[in-house]
């Protein structure tokens, strides 16, 4: 193990989220927790990985969107509700 390990506190300081956060996502196994009894610690390479990780899901996600966008059919044009011939 290099470097110490941190805290929820520094943690939420270093992601600019509340403690309670940190906390949370603990909880749910969302980031990575380092379990002592029953302190939380947070390894800051793997506080950094997780980040890496998550830009790239998210980056993959906004792509694949980008890509049904653009392959979606357009809307075929309408007429508004306007009659058309002989109506009155």
């Amino acid at each position: 193990m290099s470097g110490k390990l941190l805290t929820a506190d520094d943690v939420a300081e270093l992601l600019g989220v509340p403690k309670s956060w940190v906390y949370e996502q603990s909880r749910l196994g969302r980031i990575p927790t380092v379990t002592l009894g029953r302190y939380r610690r947070y390894r800051r390479e793997a506080i950094d990985e997780w980040v890496r990780e998550s830009e790239r899901t998210a980056r993959g996600r906004f792509e694949a969107y980008a890509r049904d966008q653009h392959k979606r059919p357009r809307d075929a044009p309408t007429s508004g509700g306007m009659a058309t011939g002989g109506e009155s």
